[in-house]
């Protein structure tokens, strides 16, 4: 693999944004559920587009106090109304900056169910329908993501953690596990250097994942997102990898 997307949630009012966008190639912003607004949106934008890094939607549960991180069950038409207008938002906004939305990513607790649920994916892809023209799709690779959305004829940007620990079947350790989120920086540079030279994560357990994953995640709410962000992308340079949008 000659190249990489280094992509990163952003615009959450956790961490080091700035720095973050001078590292990433792809800006997942979020749009007003599990976090963020109007203004933080503008802004995360307008960031990104000084700096030529490609924007996406990161819709997720509106359950701030939780961060989105909690499952919940919610009506059919309930998800689909708050997951369009969130997206919406942003497409609105990007517009007026003159930096468009490229893709739509969905975030923590949702991203995992409809990583596991094929009807949770479709839904949340029906509710983005006709928002932007051809629009991709950045889903975690070896999942119902990537299975519901080449389906239904969207453009798939394969997708892997550097700081978050496997399942042996390629889908994540839930956040509540002891270790399913990785902070040594050495070890996550090493991980995302063995992916773009073999399309390998080594799971938990021990397990080899195999991947064709082109998109690789640093979550900006990690302590130490940059350093480990700066770490990748120098390790991945010293291997001769290229940091470049999927898109």
């Amino acid at each position: 693999m000659s190249w990489l997307d280094l992509n990163a949630d952003l615009g959450e009012g956790v961490g080091d944004d700035a720095a973050m966008l001078g590292i990433v190639s792809s800006a997942n912003v979020a749009c007003g559920g599990h976090a963020g607004d109007a203004d933080t949106m503008r802004a995360t934008v307008r960031a990104a587009r000084e700096r030529g890094v490609i924007v996406g939607a990161h819709p997720g549960f509106a359950d701030r106090e939780n961060f989105g991180r909690r499952r919940l069950l919610l009506p059919p038409e309930e998800l689909d109304a708050s997951i369009r207008a969130q997206v919406r938002t942003l497409v609105e906004i990007a517009e007026e900056e003159g930096w468009p939305v490229r893709y739509v990513k969905l975030h923590g607790a949702l991203a995992n169910m409809a990583a596991e649920e094929p009807a949770v994916m479709a839904l949340c892809l029906a509710a983005i329908e006709g928002l932007v023209q051809d629009m991709a799709v950045l889903a975690i690779d070896n999942s119902m993501q990537v299975e519901v959305a080449e389906a239904l004829g969207y453009r798939t940007i394969r997708e892997a953690y550097a700081d978050r620990a496997y399942q042996p079947g390629g889908l994540l350790v839930p956040r509540q596990m002891p270790g399913a989120v990785l902070h040594d920086v050495t070890d996550i540079a090493a991980r995302a250097v063995r992916l773009a030279a073999a399309g390998e994560i080594v799971a938990a357990e021990g397990s080899i994942v195999h991947t064709g994953a082109r998109s690789l995640c640093i979550h900006g709410d990690t302590p130490d997102a940059v350093g480990i962000a700066r770490a990748v992308r120098d390790a991945l340079a010293s291997d001769g990898v290229e940091i470049r949008a999927a898109l």
